[in-house]
């Protein structure tokens, strides 16, 4: 009955709440990464939901966009900056994930959402 009746509502309603107090945090936060990382400030990418369906999750940028010579991207150590590290460290980086849950993608409470490739 909990999962049926209450759950979805009851992330929606605190997910909203919590967009709406965080929301100067959240703008600062876009500001900084913006300065410090480039565009685009959030990093979307493919995870599977519930039923395994594909959504986007979205999180602040924590790396930059170097490349080598050839145009690979280099590897994620050398592209993590000290400020990524701080968002990740502190899970500021994952704030944007609210709108996941607004939208109904993911839960406050349930398992982390795996890599695509991990199905």
């Amino acid at each position: 009955m909990y999962r049926k009746y209450f759950k979805r509502p009851l992330d929606f309603i605190f997910a909203l709440l919590a967009v709406v107090i965080l929301s100067p945090l959240l703008l600062i936060l876009a500001i900084l990464v913006r300065i410090k990382l480039g565009s685009p400030v959030i990093f979307k990418q493919p995870r599977p939901g519930l039923n395994e369906k594909i959504f986007t999750l979205y999180k602040f940028r924590t790396m930059t966009n170097e490349k080598d010579e050839n145009g690979n991207l280099l590897p994620d150590e050398d592209r993590l900056t000290s400020f990524g590290k701080f968002l990740r460290s502190t899970s500021l980086d994952e704030l944007p994930e609210l709108w996941n849950i607004l939208k109904g993608d993911m839960s406050f409470v349930g398992p982390r959402p795996l890599l695509v490739q991990y199905l």
